[in-house]
């Protein structure tokens, strides 16, 4: 599994011969990152380190409103039916995993007792098996005790194909057993290297077996819970309407001493990204606002003399241009953009190319991102030792004039490319925003140059990214050319981010459109690449499969990266968030507090 030299340090670590930040150090020195280098250690025999809690607090309650603007509105609320972001962070103010990923990319125990380690008999030294001990005394909102039930329950839910849980990939390929009421197994069909993937993090949460037992399978969407949650987090449901208004009270039983801080929470959706930044940092009517994808230079204009600060993350988070390989103007079976089409235009590799030569990053990022977005041709960003060197990237309207010749592509006398008497035009589609409105019209200005006559369509942001199967104008439905948005990565490794394009998970009606590849790009090398990764325990050969997984997408131009974005937040100045570029924003909501 290690070399020997390796495995000698790790051994050194163990024995304390060698400190945990001096293997860190060297680890870092190589290219590798402190998560994966802490991963190591975990499979190695070294328990897992969790970074010191900053929380001051010294009692439960007493510190008012927690006051929240997500402009994007939570939809739904149960964490397996979140195809967005905006439906985890909602989910997750009242719905828990076993543990999630702090700033450091150390994994901190919610549900569980304790992280698995060699050393306490929680990981299999052949990495294909986990023990999860599970914290005595938790209960649900409804006063239900929690237990080892419920979390083999949440896996045969979300692993069960009738359900269409989002999260499905993450509970395939393995078993769940109960060991006792307060322990359960994770039996791997094959070695896992990265094996703290199932009930962590936002598609690891767990869901009460006593409310949705009647609901898995087919009848999966008709449960109330689906609206009304009923968990074991800082904070117990009040009220919901969807894409408005979230709001819950404090959890009297919660069961971490000292928390939560705050007695009552509000999570307000709707508006934009600018007046969301706006009221935390200039008017402080709010105390913390989501996903500020906002110009820079209106952001450092809010900065001075305002009541906020912005907050920035760095993680893996990509913004990005998919292309779909199937024809959303064709209909087949009742279905749009359905695997039995083939997309027209965007078949031919050289026009995939040649609209990747027309997106200008350099001026994107002068003139939008600013601090928060780096230019890079990789969808696969972070952890550095998993980032490409391999790709690059390049602005010329001249080279992908060319690329079209050679496709066919004439100017017509109205400038607009045409062949075999069909006009070479797109629909571009993302959500509303002001950054990526700008990003469409940048890109159509290049395009049409080109001779790309480009139609632009902005959707609401709470319809875009909704998990609602009925509603056509989401993400996963695709029925566009082209479309923008970012994913982001709430892990410090790559397996769920990559693993979403394997072919056995396109987007279709048959799973309710929950499938994350939305795309419908389907490559047997790619899909042998993710497959290997998941089981490849040497960390070095891992990190190789997934370079070649993200070079395999950029050969094919699956996406067109647009810009390595930061983590942007708006935040009062008086809130201390716990925040981490490796997960969701209301991950750790436990930790909030105000210090004046």
């Amino acid at each position: 599994m290690f070399d020997n030299n390796l495995r000698g340090m790790i051994d050194d670590v163990r024995d304390g011969r060698m400190d945990r930040r001096a293997f860190v150090k060297r680890m870092i020195a190589v290219g590798l990152t402190a998560p994966l280098a802490n991963q190591i250690l975990a499979i190695g025999g070294v328990a897992m380190a969790q970074s010191p809690n900053p929380y001051k607090p010294t009692k439960r309650g007493g510190g008012g409103p927690l006051k929240l603007l997500w402009w994007q509105g939570p939809t739904l609320l149960n964490p397996h039916f979140a195809t967005g972001t905006k439906d985890q962070d909602g989910s997750r103010i009242f719905y828990e995993p076993l543990a999630s990923w702090d700033v450091d990319g150390h994994l901190n125990p919610i549900l569980a007792a304790e992280i698995p380690s060699i050393q306490n008999g929680g990981l299999a030294a052949d990495a294909k098996s986990v023990v999860w001990k599970l914290k005595p005394g938790v209960k649900w909102h409804d006063g239900k005790p929690f237990s080892a039930d419920d979390v083999v329950f949440t896996w045969e839910y979300a692993s069960d194909p009738a359900t269409a849980a989002v999260s499905s990939a993450t509970y395939a390929g393995m078993t769940v057993e109960k060991v006792d009421d307060l322990t359960v197994r994770i039996k791997f069909k094959d070695p896992t290297p990265f094996w703290a993937n199932a009930f962590v993090g936002a598609y690891g949460c767990i869901i009460p077996k006593h409310l949705f037992a009647e609901f898995k399978g087919g009848k999966s969407r008709e449960a109330s819970t689906n609206l009304k949650p009923v968990g074991t987090g800082p904070y117990k449901f009040i009220e919901f309407k969807p894409g408005d208004l979230i709001r819950g009270e404090i959890n009297q039983d919660y069961h971490m001493a000292n928390r939560p801080y705050f007695d009552t929470i509000e999570m307000k959706g709707g508006g934009d990204a600018v007046s969301a930044a706006r009221a935390v940092i200039q008017t402080g009517e709010y105390d913390f606002a989501w996903n500020i994808q906002v110009e820079d230079e209106v952001l450092l204009r809010l900065e001075k003399g305002g009541k906020g600060k912005t907050l920035y993350a760095v993680g893996g988070d990509i913004e990005f241009i998919a292309i779909n390989f199937t024809d959303p103007n064709t209909e087949v079976d009742g279905e749009r953009s359905s695997m039995k089409t083939k997309h027209p235009i965007l078949s031919d590799p050289r026009v995939r190319q040649a609209l990747a030569l027309l997106v200008d990053r350099d001026s994107i990022k002068k003139v939008i991102y600013g601090r928060a977005g780096r230019a890079t041709a990789n969808y696969l960003n972070g952890p550095e030792e998993f980032v490409s060197k391999n790709t690059k990237w390049e602005f010329s309207v001249e080279k992908a004039s060319a690329l079209l010749e050679q496709a066919g592509w004439k100017a017509g006398s109205d400038g607009i490319r045409e062949k075999d008497g069909k006009k070479l035009k797109l629909l571009y589609q993302t959500s509303i925003n002001g950054p990526r409105q700008k990003t469409q019209a940048i890109v159509k200005q290049a395009c049409q140059k080109a001779g790309i006559d480009v139609e632009l369509k902005s959707v609401v942001a709470s319809v875009f990214f909704s998990s609602d199967v009925a509603n056509p104008d989401t993400y996963s439905h695709f029925y566009a050319d082209i479309e923008m948005f970012q994913i982001p990565m709430t892990q410090p490794d790559p397996a769920l981010h990559m693993r979403r394009y394997h072919s056995r998970n396109v987007a279709t009606k048959e799973n309710k459109w929950q499938g994350p590849n939305f795309p419908r790009w389907v490559n047997k090398d790619f899909d042998a690449a993710v497959d290997a990764a998941d089981t490849e325990t040497d960390p070095i050969k891992r990190a190789d499969l997934y370079i070649k997984c993200n070079d395999l997408m950029w050969q094919d131009t699956v996406m067109i990266p647009v810009m390595h974005r930061l983590a942007v937040e708006a935040c009062s100045n008086t809130v201390r968030p716990a925040l981490s570029g490796w997960a969701n924003q209301t991950d750790n909501l436990q930790d909030w507090y105000r210090e004046t």
